[in-house]
């Protein structure tokens, strides 16, 4: 039905060096009704021509009626699948955990989809108490979801995808951004006589690193004669924190992959770590800094960051604060957006300035002092 089909010859300059000339083109119906032009391959004879395209329209046809009855089910399976072997491991890990969050649309056929399911959708996110920015990440991956129909499968949801909003809430309190201050990093460091911790929570700290770009690094990645540390492979907790079980894949971004100078306090550390290390039996460079044959898992990392800090009754930050806390050192020393962004691997600056703006206000008022300076 409605499908026009037609097998031709072509022109003599358009065969193939082999002599490939035959081949047959249709209109397919997209599913909302509209149509595309199809081109085969070339073909040597008619027949073969013929043959190819009775087997095009039958599993043509097939895959249209099962297309048009797809499932929001149906496309998040497809997408996963789609996605499996092209992001990181832990972006899987992302899209797996977000399907409970489309349970609802479950049955939802593609092709009924509407502006009321999409407001029934945001009605359930909005009751489960979580930020403005979570939610929004959600409905992004709302939208890739349906751009993966469009592309693959040719559903086009135009008239509901423009009236689609994000979440908004003016009256949201930002989360205050906790970190440890430089005497405040101190106070806590000055409880730790382990070395291996005491090393570890200064790299933390002086380094900015990521939790898995710290517990990736080996002693291979430690340059002491040019004192600088080369980020190269982040560890992945696979199942819980407490649990062994880790894989180790590439860094976060290409940005991600760095070089960062060491500061003497640390580089005394970690030479005096690297003489404990030695000691081992069986060690050798390729052993993890943090760790031996296996890197420290994050249970350890954050159960002693827990005790020090009711130790040196200093509050509690999370291990990634230890992060912003480096780059709320760096721009309060008055380092520029550039070489923060550099030094904690990140791909753009406006991914500093949107995570850390509110550090570079304190910079506005040297400006005055800079003019007033020049008056």
């Amino acid at each position: 039905g409605g499908i026009i089909m037609a097998v031709k010859q072509l022109e003599r300059q358009d065969w193939t060096k082999d002599g490939r000339k035959w081949i047959f083109y249709d209109y397919i119906k997209n599913l909302d009704g509209t149509r595309r032009k199809y081109k085969s391959k070339k073909f040597f004879t008619k027949p073969e021509a013929l043959k190819a395209e009775r087997e095009f329209l039958t599993t043509n046809t097939e895959r249209a009626d099962k297309d048009r009855n797809m499932t929001f089910k149906d496309l998040y399976t497809l997408f996963y699948a789609y996605k499996e072997d092209k992001v990181k491991f832990t972006t899987l890990k992302t899209y797996r955990d977000r399907q409970k969050f489309f349970k609802n649309l479950e049955n939802v056929k593609l092709k009924d989809f509407n502006i009321e399911h999409f407001e029934k959708w945001k009605k359930e996110i909005n009751s489960y108490g979580y930020t403005t920015n979570h939610k929004n990440h959600l409905f992004k991956f709302f939208k890739e979801l349906l751009n993966y129909a469009t592309k693959w499968y040719n559903f086009n949801f135009t008239a509901t995808y423009n009236k689609m909003t994000n979440f908004t809430n003016p009256n949201e309190i930002p989360k205050e951004m906790l970190f440890f201050t430089y005497d405040e990093f101190k106070k806590f460091i000055s409880v730790e006589d382990n070395i291996l911790y005491k090393t570890m929570y200064e790299t933390l700290y002086y380094c900015g690193l990521r939790r898995g770009e710290l517990r990736g690094l080996t002693w291979n990645d430690i340059d002491f004669k040019n004192s600088y540390l080369s980020v190269n492979k982040n560890v992945v907790a696979t199942r819980g924190d407490e649990d062994k079980s880790y894989m180790v894949t590439t860094p976060k971004t290409k940005s991600s992959v760095r070089n960062i100078p060491i500061s003497k306090v640390l580089l005394d550390d970690l030479k005096e770590l690297y003489r404990v290390s030695n000691n081992h039996y069986g060690f050798n460079n390729s052993w993890y800094v943090f760790g031996d044959t296996e890197p420290i898992t994050n249970g350890k990392i954050r159960c002693r960051k827990n005790k020090n800090c009711e130790l040196a009754e200093v509050k509690q930050i999370r291990i990634h604060d230890f992060r912003h806390s480096c780059a709320s050192l760096l721009i309060n020393s008055g380092a520029t957006i550039n070489v923060v962004a550099k030094y904690l691997g990140h791909t753009k600056i406006d991914e500093t300035l949107n995570t850390y703006s509110h550090l570079f206000k304190n910079q506005m008022n040297e400006i005055i002092n800079i003019i007033d300076n020049l008056n």
